[in-house]
């Protein structure tokens, strides 16, 4: 399974070494599902709803999602942050269905989808954007306000204060490597450029489309003199690996891993660290390193479709995922739940869990803002083929 998706993150959390710690720095009849208690209460339509109690509370909630029936989601990878054990413990706690489409799309096409399909049923009901998509969406109006139970366990500066977008999980950019294949891995971006890596170093994706692999060129700008403000050092970076060989054009998946085709794999911190518990029986000896050098890490977020077919289901779904069962099972794939502070202080987080978190020797404190990652992004999409090509 491939996991190109197009994601840039918003960022306003700090990530500490040990656990990434988050600190503050459809069919027109099923859109208008209520359940009966709902409505003579006088509550909202589920479109409209902005918290559960709009539809008279969770119970009313679950009951409008349950009689809706279905739940459509797009370019949601099982293997990415967990979402396939959180897909299925989704639909045995509700007995909602859940279709998931297009699980190898981009940001961009979740974008195309909402627009698009305005008004069909198989509009997309909920989104995960990377930042630069997610801004974007919510400024474009395309997304519905609504705060979640827990909105408020959420820092401030990871959500838009309608809840229009809201930050979900997080990792860092780290290098995987197959040990049975690679003498020696590499855990810097400097490593990368030894001649012994001729052919192996992969990005998952294209930059110009996929927030990997856009946070890899980021990464390796700062890793070499660049900065939020300056990307092009990253862009020259793998100009260099390119002249010397070390590059792959061969986009990393799971797939491409399995084979032998990508075996250094520069890739967010919690897709490296499951494809190493993935390829244990598989005979891939997956290591992965969170290079000091070049230290960025990025958040994901949340939102409804405004114009979703399956209203209700949509704000049960994001309801899920902020729960402290829903953020305890991404933080079990290894990605770093937006509410982790919260789930610690109040004794809900999965400590075991947390533990498994790759290590990181130098913590990213300093995010992007929106402005940045706008010139960051026109930079690359301008001259990232120039860079390597040929």
């Amino acid at each position: 399974m491939t996991v190109h998706r197009a994601r840039a993150a918003a960022f306003a959390a700090v990530l500490t070494a040990a656990a990434l710690s988050l600190t503050a720095c459809g069919s027109a009849g099923s859109s208008t599902a209520k359940s009966g208690d709902a409505a003579k209460a006088g509550a909202k339509d589920a479109k409209d709803a902005t918290s559960a109690a709009d539809l008279g509370g969770m119970d009313a909630l679950v009951a409008a999602a349950k009689k809706e029936g279905k739940l459509h989601v797009i370019t949601l990878p099982k293997d990415w942050a967990n979402y396939g054990k959180i897909m299925d413990s989704f639909k045995a706690k509700y007995g909602i269905e859940i279709e998931d489409e297009n699980p190898d799309g981009s940001s961009q096409d979740e974008i195309n989808a909402i627009t698009s399909r305005k008004g069909q049923d198989r509009a997309p009901d909920v989104v995960d954007l990377g930042s630069a998509f997610a801004l974007q969406a919510v400024k474009d109006g395309l997304l519905a306000p609504y705060k979640v139970a827990t909105f408020d366990k959420v820092p401030e500066t990871m959500k838009d204060p309608s809840g229009a977008r809201v930050n979900d999980y997080g990792g860092y950019i780290s290098i995987g490597c197959d040990a049975k294949k690679i003498a020696n891995c590499p855990k810097t971006f400097a490593d990368l450029l030894k001649p012994e890596y001729k052919g192996q170093v992969a990005l998952n994706g294209n930059p110009t489309k996929s927030g990997s692999a856009f946070g890899g060129v980021y990464a390796a700008a700062l890793a070499n003199g660049g900065s939020l403000d300056n990307i092009q050092p990253g862009i020259d970076f793998f100009g260099k690996l390119k002249q010397s060989g070390n590059f792959n054009p061969v986009e990393s998946t799971p797939a491409t891993i399995e084979k032998g085709e990508t075996p250094i794999s520069i890739d967010w911190s919690y897709l490296n660290a499951g494809y190493t518990d993935e390829f244990k029986e598989k005979g891939v000896d997956w290591k992965v390193s969170v290079p000091g050098d070049g230290s960025y890490a990025q958040f994901y977020n949340q939102g409804i479709n405004k114009y979703a077919p399956h209203p209700a289901a949509a704000r049960l779904w994001q309801e899920y995922l902020f729960s402290a069962e829903g953020q305890n099972l991404f933080l079990g794939g290894y990605a770093t739940p937006a509410t982790f502070d919260a789930l610690k202080k109040d004794g809900s987080l999965d400590a075991a869990a947390a533990a498994k978190l790759p290590t990181v020797e130098k913590p990213f404190t300093t995010f992007p803002t929106q402005d940045q990652i706008t010139a960051a992004k026109k930079v690359v999409t301008e001259n990232w083929t120039k860079a390597i090509a040929g």
